[in-house]
């Protein structure tokens, strides 16, 4: 993704954020900001499966930021449309190609029920959407999503009929993607199983036990139906403790990876912005030396406007490169380093110089240890802001010198040639 494109996404996330806390309900307990930031996390996964060109990845990430804006309506009906509106107006103030707006609106109109997607990234759009019937997760966003909708309807759902709600949708549900179809279809067929085994037990009327799981399967192979075994109150709360440490570890991936992402982009427009930089003054320099003896001998009273203009630009040059120069470390660690849990091995600069046997074993290590993996994590990220922030900070000296450095040579110039002519100038 390019620069400029990254700068639009972060100006994207930042106008989303302030406007699911300023517009939307709170009574939206799943279509919130949460859900967004999912649904977007979810875009990137299949965007990075498919290889997908700046341009496309660039309209999905967009759509996925807007595509539940609408519920700023304060209802769930046609809130793609305005979510549409608030993405084209985004896209228009900002100055997008017509394209990319056009592939952004294409991408939301697709997740409308029943959903209709026309292109790759409107596929990824609308599995990324309901991502969510194909995880763990399934169930407590059900619940949310109930509650939502007891919330801002008259009309209330009892447990019962949105069960059998739930059943009937997962049953018409399919995923358009190579990707879902294989990741998150086999998880949301457990899911239509475990909810489909609920309705028997439900409608057995009575505490499973081990004639009811009998009766139950019984009544399970006539309907053609998978049941999943009842599960005692020791393994239900076993696998909710599951469910909420994978959901946990979900939760902590992603948002390192999003953490990541984010800090290499910024990396990168800083490296970018350092070479316009360097290149701009190295462009000026080389044309003032090739002409600064000629007119200086001609000139004299414009040496210190051309000698000034020299001074800024180099000195421009040297905090871009200053800026962008790498620091070199040793390249090495020892076993205590690793015993200890002091050395972070997902920088490359600390084990460049270790042969490939002793870094795949401090790399089992670290991969044996949550806590060194995690703090290891914190510190890449940690350390890779330091960089950052000494970055921008000579990036910023640099820009300063240049267009204060360019005023102070236009008013040196300007001084030189209006006050300090030549003498047989003036004597003529």
């Amino acid at each position: 993704m390019t620069t400029g494109q990254f700068e639009l996404l972060t100006k994207a996330q930042e106008f989303i954020g302030d406007h699911y806390r300023s517009h939307v309900n709170p009574s939206f307990v799943f279509h919130n900001l949460t859900h967004t930031q999912e649904v977007v996390a979810a875009c990137e996964e299949m965007a990075e499966f498919y290889h997908l060109q700046d341009d496309d990845r660039f309209a999905l990430s967009i759509a996925a930021w807007f595509h539940d804006s609408g519920y700023s309506k304060g209802i769930a009906k046609d809130h793609e449309s305005e979510s549409i509106r608030l993405a084209t107006n985004f896209l228009q103030q900002v100055n997008a190609p017509a394209d990319t707006i056009h592939k952004a609106v294409a991408c939301i109109d697709a997740t409308r029920l029943p959903q209709t997607p026309t292109s790759l990234i409107s596929n990824i759009m609308c599995d990324a959407d309901l991502s969510h019937l194909g995880t763990s997760d399934f169930f407590e966003k059900s619940k949310l999503l109930r509650e939502e909708i007891n919330a801002t309807h008259d009309e209330k759902i009892n447990k019962k009929d949105w069960r059998k709600i739930n059943i009937k949708f997962l049953e018409s549900h399919k995923y358009f993607t190579d990707y879902a179809r294989q990741k998150l279809e086999p998880i949301k067929q457990r899911n239509l199983a475990e909810l489909k085994n609920k309705e028997l037990i439900k409608d057995d009327k009575a505490k499973p036990s081990k004639n009811a799981e009998k009766k139950i399967e019984v009544k399970a192979a006539k309907k053609n139906i998978p049941v999943t075994p009842v599960a005692t109150d020791e393994k239900d709360k076993k696998k909710k403790e599951k469910d909420a440490a994978d959901r946990n570890e979900r939760g902590i991936s992603t948002m390192f990876r999003i953490m990541s992402n984010s800090q290499t982009n910024l990396s990168a427009m800083a490296d970018s912005k350092a070479n316009i930089m360097i290149s701009v003054n190295s462009i000026i320099i080389s044309i003032m030396i090739s002409g600064l003896l000629t007119v200086i001998i001609s000139n004299p009273h414009l040496a210190v406007p051309f000698f000034l203009l020299v001074i800024v630009c180099v000195t421009a040059i040297v905090f871009s490169v200053l800026a962008t120069r790498p620091k070199i470390t040793s390249g090495r660690f020892t076993p205590e380093d690793i015993q200890s849990k002091k050395i972070n091995l997902l920088f490359f600069g600390n084990f460049y110089n270790m042969n490939l046997q002793e870094y795949e074993w401090a790399m089992k290590e670290l991969l044996n240890s949550r806590d060194y993996l995690y703090d290891s994590m914190i510190k890449d990220i940690y350390f890779l802001g330091i960089v950052l922030a000494k970055k921008y900070k000579y990036l910023r000296i640099s820009y300063n010198i240049f267009m204060y450095g360019l005023i102070l040579v236009i008013i040196a110039f300007a001084v030189a040639i209006f006050f300090f002519k030549p003498q047989a100038e003036v004597l003529g």
